[in-house]
């Protein structure tokens, strides 16, 4: 993980942000940088402050201190070119159950302002990119839960973004669909040059070589590559040691 430069700078910038409802603050002073094309996972265990730290980087939430830039752009200053560059999978599905894959696919389209030929080929494009061309025809509602998450990514990605966001996409699923997941994102990260900042609080899901944030009681504990924070130990000893201790 490094800092950002003025001729390249970062997927994803937050620097000094708080946010709180009332007098309760749930995020504190949190700063961090993404590179761009990384693989970095936001570990927090349930509770850290996760989502509202995705709520302030959707513009669902507005923080009362700090800045957030987006593949080099203000969110606070540039709002709708910010969010045009991120695709989003929030915790809770958000698909039309009664809808097929495909016209899930399609509405979104419709609402990005992607018609026609464009639009059939961004489909395809995102049914081939998460598996999903032989069950293309088949409603949300029939789908088991990996699917439908492959579902809500290939939406995700139908506009082109640099910058993925997943807020706790695997909750709910099968351990082994729950691997698959994590598996396509990676390789969709290394293979299509996406930035991708995926929140959870499962340490297994966060490979040695993936950028690691430790989010806790809405402060940032520890950032950097999985493996060096982990160091000699397993991570899992690392992380539980460190929000113990934070307790």
């Amino acid at each position: 993980m490094t800092e950002p430069t003025a001729s390249a700078p970062p997927g994803l910038a937050v620097e000094h942000l708080s946010f709180g409802y009332g007098a309760e603050l749930v995020l504190r002073d949190v700063t961090f940088s993404v590179e761009k094309r990384r693989f970095c996972a936001l570990l927090g265990p349930n509770g850290a402050g996760k989502t509202s730290l995705f709520a302030l980087l959707t513009r669902l939430a507005m923080p009362r201190a700090g800045r957030i830039g987006i593949d080099g752009l203000d969110l606070a200053g540039a709002p709708r070119a910010a969010l045009s560059r991120m695709g989003i999978v929030f915790q809770q599905s958000t698909l039309d159950l009664d809808l097929s894959v495909r016209s899930n696919l399609s509405y979104y389209a419709a609402l990005r302002g992607l018609y026609g030929r464009d639009a059939a080929r961004r489909i395809d494009a995102a049914l081939d990119r998460l598996g999903l061309r032989d069950r293309a025809g088949v409603k949300a509602r029939e789908l088991n839960g990996g699917h439908r998450r492959r579902t809500e990514i290939a939406r995700a990605l139908m506009h082109g973004p640099q910058l993925l966001l997943l807020d706790e996409p695997t909750v709910g699923l099968d351990p082994e669909s729950r691997a698959e997941i994590t598996r396509h994102v990676h390789a969709l990260c290394e293979t299509e040059g996406i930035t991708v900042f995926w929140a959870t609080h499962l340490v297994d899901e966060v490979a040695p070589g993936d950028d690691l944030v430790i989010l806790h009681q809405g402060r940032v504990l520890a950032r950097g590559v999985a493996a060096e924070v982990a160091g000699d130990r397993p991570l899992e000893a690392v992380f539980l040691d460190m929000t113990a201790r934070s307790a």
